[in-house]
């Protein structure tokens, strides 16, 4: 086995390793221990002379975090998955007879902070008010072979808190333990998606899952990854949506599915873009997208509260305000508001000459479609901070959407938009067979002329639609992004435990 190049601080940590082995002690001991209580179920629960039987036994275990050692006592500062508490120990209490091995030895110079230690005690309250676990004994359950960062806290207060990304994004394990408020994003994330899941599942929805890998990279534009399959020896692709599978269930005959799904995008990646997210997506028969906006403001609501308690969020100092109803404009609209310029009826040539006078970098291989996301996206979208519907967009921006019942030229689709992010994407579903294979034919002409963006024909699809699709409602949330906006973070690493980094080198 090959030895790591190790630190002082390292070499030291397993030099006490091998002085716990020689006095006996098993530093990394069977799991079993029998903790009863957490340390916020004390600070909260603990009264003084109210309820002290009820804290009269407790066990508790969590990672060593401080320790301030007075001779023949000392306190440390204990930090389990609920917090940290205060623990007091005294030498006579843990060594009753005359060997004092386990405090002068053990307690006092084998163990480091960082290490996983178990108390069993009773809770008090110290001379200046703190509560606090008055051990009885305690075991070592895990030794910490590498130096946590060091982080000084005083009366409440965090200095050289660790704030490098490069080191919290890579390892999110030792992040968490210095920087525990971080766990409350991931919480909160947890508290989102399960309001989400109970509002779907409250209404009927049915949850269900579908492939990752797929012969066709279909439902959205973009970029895949490639994978080969060595037992069918075939190319598959990493879902980069799971539309068109959710809606081959509604061609079966499920009135409401929904998925969160982890997708995957070979692309750029920067504070709102990573190659690997997750999204949920949900269709619905016999509705379209008006009704799917109203849904969108009440579901959306109660995420908010059940994120934070209210039905705002708090983004860089402004309230996003998510009580319904939301702000609608189209997508001509916003882009005649903000660059004072009609396109409607403009052709390829002259929106690639607009993007020229806007100062938009815009390339050969993008058609209509493109040349219009590309104007919205550069000089429109910042602008909606409030949760706003984007709605009615051009058929050439939607391949997979029904056509306007009122407008020519338009589709039924909008997107949402708050703090200047796209937040969700929803069409009255296209459900005509033929339509959809010409759509697809002209994606492949934009591939032929250099957009790998474009989507790939997904035959299985027709022929599922072939079948009878009924009149079907869908959209897709980006769930990252969403939880980005109702936490308050800048970047979407701050919601990903394990977020895409390069290899250390």
């Amino acid at each position: 086995m090959t030895t790591p190049n190790l630190s002082e601080q390292e070499i030291i940590r397993r030099e006490k390793l091998a002085e716990l082995q020689q006095l006996g002690i098993d530093a990394f001991p069977a799991p079993l221990y029998p903790v009863n209580t957490t340390a916020a179920y004390i600070r909260e629960h603990y009264k003084e002379g109210i309820n002290n039987a009820d804290f009269a036994d407790v066990c508790i275990a969590g990672r060593l975090m401080s320790r301030r050692d007075m001779g023949k006592a000392s306190f440390a500062s204990l930090q389990d998955s609920s917090g940290k508490i205060q623990i007091y120990i005294k030498r006579d209490d843990i060594c009753p007879g005359d060997d004092k091995t386990l405090y002068d030895i053990v307690w006092k110079r084998l163990l480091d902070l960082g290490d996983i230690v178990g108390f069993k005690g009773y809770v008090f309250t110290t001379k200046t008010g703190e509560i606090s676990v008055h051990a009885r004994e305690f075991t070592l359950l895990a030794k910490s072979l590498k130096p946590l960062p060091v982080v000084r806290e005083k009366e409440g207060e965090t200095f050289d808190a660790v704030t490098d990304p490069e080191f919290r994004y890579r390892q999110r394990y030792a992040d968490l333990i210095v920087n525990p408020q971080v766990k409350d994003v991931f919480l909160r994330r947890t508290r989102m998606i399960n309001a989400m899941r109970f509002f779907l599942n409250e209404r009927g929805a049915l949850e269900v899952d579908t492939p990752v890998l797929q012969p066709i990279p279909g439902g959205a534009a973009a970029r895949p990854f490639i994978t080969h399959h060595n037992a069918l020896d075939i190319p598959l692709y990493l879902r980069i949506a799971n539309e068109l599978y959710l809606k081959r269930l509604i061609v079966g005959g499920f009135d409401w599915v929904y998925e969160f799904s982890r997708n995957f995008r070979n692309e750029g990646m920067d504070r709102t873009h990573n190659p690997e997210f997750t999204v949920l997506e949900f269709y619905t028969a016999y509705k379209d997208y008006q009704w799917m906006m109203e849904t969108t403001e009440q579901l959306l609501e109660a995420a908010a509260t059940a994120t934070n308690g209210v039905n705002w969020a708090l983004v860089d100092g402004q309230e996003v305000d998510f009580k319904a109803p939301y702000r609608r404009i189209t997508m001509y609209d916003a882009i005649r508001e903000f660059t004072g310029t009609d396109i409607e009826g403009m052709d390829e040539d002259g929106l690639r000459e607009l993007c020229h006078r806007l100062h938009i970098h815009v390339e050969p291989s993008m058609g209509k479609g493109k040349l219009i996301d590309e104007i919205f996206s550069e000089k429109c979208q910042h602008h909606f901070i409030q949760p706003t519907f984007v709605i009615d967009y051009p058929v050439e921006m939607s391949p997979l959407t029904k056509r306007h019942r009122r407008q020519l030229g338009l589709v039924e689709r909008f997107e949402l938009f708050a703090n200047g992010k796209e937040i969700a994407n929803a069409y009255s579903e296209l459900n005509d067979p033929l339509e959809q294979r010409e759509r697809f034919e002209a994606q492949l002409q934009l591939m032929e002329r250099g957009d790998d963006e474009a989507m790939f024909i997904d035959y299985d699809f027709l022929r599922a639609l072939e079948y009878g699709m009924p009149p079907t409602a869908g959209i897709g949330f980006g769930i990252d992004r969403l939880c980005m906006l109702l936490t308050g973070q800048s970047s979407i690493q701050d919601v990903l435990l394990f977020p895409q980094m390069r290899p250390e080198a």
